[in-house]
């Protein structure tokens, strides 16, 4: 059959069935398109498993570098903000946890082991040095000696100025008194009042560390954590509720999601979570980088059973995508590059019409 002869030719049946002399290259390519996603669909289970198989003994760092890792985690996830969307999210999430009516039968013991607490119990109260570092903090410090001095002035001054308003000539004769004295002594005397105040006081805080220190021994505190869970440990998650609002507005969720966006936002422009980000990236990537993929997968809790159940799920979505007209059209303009090469279309005796 000439070249001639071929071009006048149309199909006159079933492209998948007509003998591929006899058939046009549009008709040939719709045959061949429509037969390899039949097959694919088909095939689409095992070829699957086969593809992790495979996909599963190659070595990570083939693919993938450190720069990569570390592109993904600062270039792409840390320079774009939290959407609304998964603001949204993360704030409906949260109530949907806290708020499950499932925190009324749970105690908190359920969620935290009393060997947690004695183990933590134990690791807090043999850090002798951090703690007379926090109880100096708290007690022995100057600005802790200077609220103390405020708070007492002011009740020591209200009290003399409540007492001497209500004690007549008495009280006249104190205050004139008080004028003297500041003539006299040329100081005021609030001034002398702070500074005893402050001088003693000083003295009692380095006192009231002493005893803290003395008394909140390594033991002490060990103490008073497993007793002070030993009272919440029987009380029901949702006693947590009880400490926060739930206003659809103004919630204490909102606030919390608010506090985490803006924390958020602020770090992930930090050159300094960045710097970590980069350390941190290439610390996983030198620890792994020799692993198979499968190796991976495995420590991440996917095994074969967990991948075949994987699979097992996508499939609808895998077989949709073979059916699909955009991977038909595909097929159709790879089939119709091959046909219409040069080389081939010169021993080709099929019309191209």
């Amino acid at each position: 059959m000439t070249s001639k002869d071929t071009q006048d030719l149309t199909p006159t049946a079933n492209p998948s069935t007509q003998d591929p002399t006899h058939m046009t290259v549009a008709a040939l390519i719709d045959a061949q398109a429509s037969f390899v996603q039949t097959w694919l669909e088909k095939h689409a289970a095992p070829i699957a498993d086969d593809a992790w198989q495979w996909l599963g003994a190659q070595p990570m760092s083939r693919y993938l570098s450190a720069a990569d890792v570390q592109y993904v985690m600062n270039d792409w996830m840390l320079s774009q903000p939290m959407s609304d969307a998964i603001r949204a999210d993360i704030r409906d999430i949260m109530h949907t946890i806290i708020y499950h009516p499932v925190n009324e039968d749970v105690p908190l013991s359920e969620l935290v082991d009393d060997t947690q607490i004695e183990s933590l119990a134990a690791y807090i109260g043999s850090h002798s040095t951090q703690r007379e570092a926090l109880i100096h903090t708290l007690i022995g410090n100057e600005t802790f000696a200077d609220l103390l001095t405020q708070t007492l002035y002011h009740a020591i001054n209200d009290f003399m100025e409540g007492t001497l308003d209500k004690a007549g000539g008495v009280g006249k004769l104190m205050k004139f008194g008080r004028s003297s004295f500041e003539k006299a002594t040329n100081k005021n005397l609030d001034d002398k009042l702070q500074a005893y105040l402050h001088r003693n006081i000083k003295e009692l805080t380095q006192r009231a560390e002493g005893n803290a220190k003395a008394h909140l021994s390594n033991d002490e505190v060990a103490r008073l954590l497993i007793t002070g869970w030993a009272r919440l440990k029987d009380q029901p998650v949702s006693e947590l509720q009880t400490y926060l609002n739930d206003d659809p507005d103004h919630g204490s969720i909102v606030h919390i999601e608010a506090g985490l966006q803006q924390s958020y936002e602020r770090l992930r422009r930090a050159p300094y979570l960045h710097t970590l980000t980069r350390a941190a990236a290439q610390t996983w990537y030198d620890n792994h980088q020799n692993d198979t993929i499968t190796t991976m997968a495995v420590a991440l809790g996917l095994d074969d059973t967990a991948m075949s159940q994987l699979g097992d799920a996508l499939r609808p979505m895998l077989y949709d995508a073979i059916n699909s007209e955009w991977f038909g059209a595909h097929l159709r303009d790879m089939l119709s590059a091959f046909y219409t090469q040069p080389d081939f279309q010169q021993g080709l005796t099929i019309s191209s019409h």
